[in-house]
């Protein structure tokens, strides 16, 4: 999980504040001395962790404890504000209110994830700012560079431009003037990658950017690369002054230290980050959230974000109804398990919980679910409705049909059932608060007349 490794350093680091009754020159020290190491550890600049050091120590102590909350709450909050400056501040969002069609071009190291990432950016901006986008296949140097964005673009209904074989510049611009003649908003450009000290390749790149003049040039940089990222990142940036980062594999780099030593670095804002392999899984990256995951308060906000953009508001009405009267039944089950999958792996999504990050989170099956799913799948919508009626010939026929055996079977019929009696508490309390009406009815009961004197 990212992060894992610093969220872990840090929330050792800062127990050691909590009971103290000031903050003090030494305790202070302490600490920080443990932040340096923790910031070195998960591959952090050595300069970047330095200025963040000193920036802390001089806002720990030049400033009064409060009196409502603890030493170690404090100087947690001052790590979180500072990290946010790291980080960028502010969440930047792609220019693109430019005469259309928006130009934005992909640049890095071969294997950073530029192709992958031009088909996410491209599918965010379909869904999250209505754009009609096209992608420019200008990769001509990798083997199956190109066929990989047509397998991408088709997989995700996003156009490609390619040419095959032919030179990179003329592609790029043969593909902006398609664009601009077929009405697209946006335009994509997947170029190869290229070594920062390959002066024939980045010409190319200087060739293709005054061609066309993108509003947007992203640097693609592999998270998992840590420190290395920094030092290509400014090599990029000197020849093309790029204008936002993109943080690739970011969901298997347990450290960090890219995402904390880029934009301190380079000037330069990271825009998204890669969080899994799948088109979707692409965020907007947030500095402030991305503080508080790292100081292990989670990320409430990402979370209701992505529920919202997955669930239907009316089918969350009518399930808190059915919750609420004990009318839960199987069928609800398996549409949720469908709807959980949609927000993404369960450890991500558990890591986004407040106090849940502390949970061996690495250790979750995600397999578990895949059988759960399976089990409700092989039965009847009859044995759904009423789970009362399901007998062992019926356990031995689900069991064959889901590639499970009996043992699961009764195992999720079990843990329904106690879901089921969780819920029966919910609702009954629930019921009390509205007068003992069924929750979500239209019944108002009737207001008692004054007696008359």
């Amino acid at each position: 999980m990212m992060f894992s490794q610093l969220t872990e350093s840090l929330e050792s680091t800062l127990k050691n504040l909590r009971g103290q009754g000031t903050l003090s020159e030494e305790n202070v020290a302490d600490s920080l001395r443990e932040v340096r190491r923790a910031f070195l550890e998960a591959d952090v600049s050595f300069n970047v962790t330095r200025d963040f050091v000193k920036a802390v120590k001089e806002k720990a102590m030049g400033r009064e404890v409060l009196t409502s909350v603890t030493p170690g709450q404090q100087i947690v909050k001052i790590i979180h504000d500072e990290l946010v400056q790291v980080m960028g501040g502010d969440t930047r969002e792609l220019a693109l209110s430019g005469k259309p069609p928006v130009g934005i071009m992909m640049v890095g190291l071969q294997g950073s994830g530029k192709t992958t990432f031009a088909a996410k950016i491209s599918l965010y901006l379909r869904s999250k700012r209505k754009k009609k986008p096209l992608l420019v296949a200008a990769d001509v140097y990798r083997p199956a560079a190109i066929k990989q964005l047509q397998v991408l673009g088709k997989s995700i209904g996003i156009p490609v431009y390619d040419e095959g074989e032919g030179n990179p510049v003329e592609i790029i611009k043969h593909g902006y003037e398609y664009a601009e003649q077929n009405g697209f908003d946006v335009v994509i450009y997947d170029t190869a990658g290229r070594l920062q000290i390959d002066e024939k390749l980045m010409q190319e790149l200087e060739q293709a950017r005054e061609a066309v003049h993108p509003e947007e040039i992203l640097f693609v940089a592999d998270a998992m690369i840590g420190q290395e990222a920094v030092n290509v990142a400014q090599t990029f940036f000197d020849r093309l002054n790029f204008t936002g980062v993109c943080l690739s594999k970011m969901d298997g780099d347990a450290r960090g230290g890219a995402a904390l030593s880029i934009k301190r670095s380079t000037g330069v804002p990271i825009c998204f980050i890669g969080v899994g392999e799948k088109p979707n899984e692409i965020d907007l990256f947030h500095p402030d959230r991305m503080a508080s995951r790292i100081l292990g308060m989670g990320d409430v906000v990402s979370l209701v974000e992505k529920a919202q953009s997955v669930i239907d508001e009316r089918d969350a009405k009518d399930l808190k109804k059915k919750i609420l009267n004990n009318t839960f039944d199987l069928d609800d089950f398996l549409r949720q398990l469908r709807t959980i999958k949609k927000l993404g792996r369960i450890k991500d999504i558990l890591g986004l919980i407040p106090g849940l990050n502390k949970l061996p989170l690495d250790k979750i099956n995600e397999k578990e679910m895949v059988y759960v799913e399976a089990i409700l799948s092989s039965m009847t919508e009859k044995e759904r409705k009423h789970p009362n009626i399901i007998n062992g010939s019926r356990k031995a026929r689900i069991a064959k049909g889901s590639g499970t055996d009996a043992a699961r079977v009764n195992q999720v019929l079990r843990q329904f059932e106690e879901m089921k009696e969780m819920f029966k508490k919910i609702g009954s309390f629930a019921r009390k608060q509205n007068g003992g009406n069924p929750v979500g009815s239209n019944y108002t009961p009737p207001k008692k007349k004054k007696k008359k004197r």
